[in-house]
C-alpha cells in the first residue's frame, strides 16, 4: 500500500534553482526560523539572551510575529495558552541557563494539561558540551537533564544541518496525542554559524493517530450496554480532542449521568438534564459515582483532584479512556483502553447501538444536586456565590477565562459554568501561582475576536505584573480580575486549619489600581455590588484592563469523607 506521504515529490525548477542559490548571510538561527514557518508557526513567544541573539536576528527577517514577554516563565505559560486555544505547537525562545530555567514552572503546567509547546533553548558553545571548555556565562553541567523530567521528550541539534530535523521531530511529538510541552536545544555557535543550506521549505510532519483497540471498544461497549446504573467523569481529554458532542450523544443514548473534572469544564452542557456539573470536592458526588456499576472515565487520569482527594473508591466495573498511557489504571483497576478520546467515543457511538431507557436518570441526578446546594447553603457563603455569579454574568459566552492558584478559582473549578468546551482554563494541571495573566494574554494572541478574562489573587498578581507592560505594548484585550485579600487566602486557611495561626502567608501589596494606571494600563477599584457592572465594562472596552476587588474569600468545607 502506498501511502500520500510515502511519496517522494520532486521539486519544480524554480524550487531547484532557489535551492542552489541561497540568500547570503543566513545562519542557523535562519534556519530555527525557516523550520518553523515551514511546519505552519506564526507567532513566536520569548526572550533575548546572550546565547539565543542569532535565533532574534533571524525572527527579524522573517514573517513569524513575534510577542516577548517580561519573563520567560510568564512567556512559557503565555505561550501554554496558545496552544490550548489553537491546538498548534507555539514556539518558545529562551536563552541558556538561568532564562531556560526560569521557564520550567510553566513547561511542567503545559504537560500536566497536555498543552503543546515548542520551547527551543541556545546553549553554550558546543566547545562547552561533553566535558569540555569550561566557565561560560550561563553554563549548566548538563542543561537537557533539567528538562528531561518536564517534558515530553528532549532534541538538541548539533549542527546547522541538524536543526530542521531536530525541529520537526519535536514539533510532531508536541502535536502527538497526548498533546505536551518539547524541548530544542542548540548551541551558540551553531545558531551563529553562516549556513549556505538552502531555505527550509518542507516542513509537513504526521502526529500519528491513536484509534482504540477494537476488542477493547467491543468488551466496553457491552459493559455499557448492560448497565444498570452508568455514569461518566469527563476530563480535560474530551475537551482538547474536541470530542465533547460525541461524548453528550454517548451519555444521551445510555441515559448516563456526567461530571465535568477541573481540567474537563464545559465537556459536558452544565444545564443538561444528565449533567451532575463539576462537584468533585461534595461526597454526595462521589458518593453517586461509586454507586455506579459502570463507571466511563474519558480522558481522565482519576488524579487528586478528580478522585476527591484519592477518597473515591468505585465499587462497580470502570472503564478508562486515556490518551497518557502512564495514567492508564495509575488509580484504579480498570478496562483500559489507551486512546484519544474523541475516536474511543465514536467507537462507543458506533457499537452500542440501541438507546438505554432510564427515565430516573434525570431525578437522581437532580436529587445530588440538591444535596449539594443544601450543603454549601449551609455554610453561610453568600458573598463568594455573589462574586463568582457576578463574573459569570459580566464574561461573554465565548470569551475565554484563566484562573490563577487562588480562592475564587476553587469556587469555579466546582461551581462556575464555564457554558462551552476549551473556555475555561486554569493552573490545576502543576498549581503554579502566576498562570492566569500572562496566559491570558496568549489566549488574546491567539484569538483577539473575543475578550479574555484573567482571575487572580493579589498572591498570584505579584507573580505577572511585569507583564502588564506587554499587555500595554501589544494592546491584547485581556481585563485582569485581581481579588486583594492582602495575602496567600487559600494558604492562610489552610494553615489555620491545620496549625492553628498562619505563618508567611500577609502580603503587605501595592495598588494594583494605581500600578497598573502606571504602566498605561486602566484600573479600577470595584466591591462586590459593583463587580458585575465594572467588570462588564471593563471587558467591552477594547485593550488591557485591571479590576480589582478587595475581599477576602472562604473556601466552602470540603467533603473528603462520609
Amino acid at each position: 500500500m502506498t501511502h500520500d506521504h510515502d511519496l517522494v515529490l520532486r521539486p519544480t525548477a524554480a524550487q531547484t534553482e532557489a535551492a542552489l542559490h541561497p540568500p547570503a548571510g543566513r545562519t542557523g538561527g535562519d534556519l530555527v526560523v525557516e523550520s518553523l514557518a515551514a511546519l505552519g508557526a506564526t507567532t513566536v513567544f520569548g526572550l533575548p539572551g546572550q546565547h539565543a541573539l542569532a535565533a532574534f536576528d533571524a525572527l527579524r527577517r522573517s514573517g513569524l510575529r513575534h510577542v516577548g514577554l517580561r519573563v520567560e516563565n510568564n512567556a512559557g505559560f503565555a505561550a501554554d495558552a496558545y496552544g490550548r486555544v489553537t491546538g498548534e505547537a507555539a514556539p518558545l525562545l529562551l536563552s541558556t541557563g538561568p532564562g531556560a530555567l526560569t521557564a520550567l514552572a510553566a513547561l511542567q503546567e503545559a504537560r500536566a494539561a497536555s498543552a503543546p509547546v515548542l520551547a527551543i533553548g541556545s546553549q553554550v558553545p558546543a566547545a562547552g558540551l561533553g566535558g569540555g571548555r569550561h566557565g561560560y556565562l550561563h553554563e549548566l553541567p548538563d542543561q537537557a537533564a533539567s528538562f528531561r523530567g518536564v517534558v515530553k521528550s528532549v532534541h538538541t541539534a548539533r549542527t546547522p544541518s541538524q536543526i530542521p530535523s531536530a525541529i520537526a521531530e519535536a514539533w510532531t511529538s508536541a502535536l502527538t496525542v497526548p498533546h505536551g510541552p518539547v524541548w530544542v536545544e542548540i548551541p551558540q555557535d551553531v545558531l551563529e554559524a553562516e549556513t549556505s543550506l538552502p531555505v527550509v521549505t518542507g516542513g509537513d510532519t504526521f502526529p500519528e493517530e491513536l484509534p482504540p483497540r477494537p476488542e477493547l471498544t467491543a468488551v466496553a461497549a457491552d459493559l455499557l450496554t448492560r448497565a444498570e446504573r452508568p455514569a461518566v467523569i469527563a476530563g480535560g481529554g474530551v475537551v482538547r480532542a474536541d470530542a465533547s458532542k460525541k461524548l453528550r450523544q454517548l451519555a444521551e443514548r445510555l441515559q448516563a449521568p456526567v461530571v465535568t473534572t477541573f481540567g474537563g469544564k464545559g465537556a459536558f452542557p452544565w444545564t443538561h438534564p444528565l449533567s451532575l456539573q463539576s462537584w468533585l470536592e461534595d461526597r454526595h458526588t462521589t458518593d453517586f459515582l461509586e454507586d455506579a456499576d459502570v463507571l466511563l472515565v474519558v480522558g481522565s487520569g482519576l488524579g487528586e483532584l478528580s478522585s476527591n482527594y484519592h477518597t473515591f473508591a468505585p465499587r462497580g466495573r470502570v472503564i478508562q479512556i486515556e490518551a497518557d498511557l502512564g495514567k492508564l489504571e495509575s488509580n484504579h483497576p480498570a478496562l483500559g483502553i489507551h486512546a484519544d478520546a474523541r475516536l474511543a467515543l465514536q467507537a462507543l457511538l458506533e457499537t452500542v447501538e440501541e438507546p438505554r431507557t432510564d427515565p430516573t436518570a434525570p431525578e437522581r441526578v437532580r436529587g445530588v444536586l440538591d444535596k449539594v446546594r443544601a450543603r454549601i447553603a449551609a455554610q453561610e457563603l453568600t458573598l463568594e456565590q455573589d462574586v463568582l455569579a457576578a463574573v459569570r454574568a459580566a464574561l461573554p459566552k465565548n470569551a475565554p477565562s484563566f484562573w490563577d492558584m487562588t480562592v475564587l478559582a476553587y469556587w469555579a473549578w466546582s461551581a462556575f459554568d464555564a457554558q462551552a468546551p476549551g473556555t475555561m482554563h486554569s493552573a490545576q494541571g502543576a498549581g503554579g501561582l502566576g498562570y492566569a495573566f500572562p496566559a491570558a494574554l496568549g489566549a488574546a494572541v491567539a484569538d483577539p475576536t473575543h475578550p479574555v478574562l484573567a482571575v487572580s489573587g493579589d498572591g498570584g498578581a505579584l507573580y505577572s505584573v511585569a507583564e502588564l507592560a506587554t499587555a500595554r505594548q501589544y494592546g491584547l484585550n485581556v481585563t485582569w480580575l485581581i481579588v486583594d485579600d492582602g495575602g496567600y487566602g487559600i494558604l492562610r486557611a489552610y494553615m489555620t486549619d491545620a496549625f492553628g495561626e498562619p505563618t508567611a502567608t500577609d502580603l503587605p501589596g501595592p495598588d494594583f489600581a494605581a500600578l497598573a494606571e502606571s504602566f498605561g494600563v486602566p484600573g479600577v477599584r470595584t466591591s462586590p455590588e459593583t463587580l458585575e457592572t465594572d467588570l462588564a465594562k471593563a471587558l467591552a472596552t477594547p485593550g488591557p484592563s485591571v479590576v480589582v476587588l478587595p475581599a477576602e474569600l472562604r473556601m466552602f468545607a470540603p467533603t473528603h469523607r462520609g
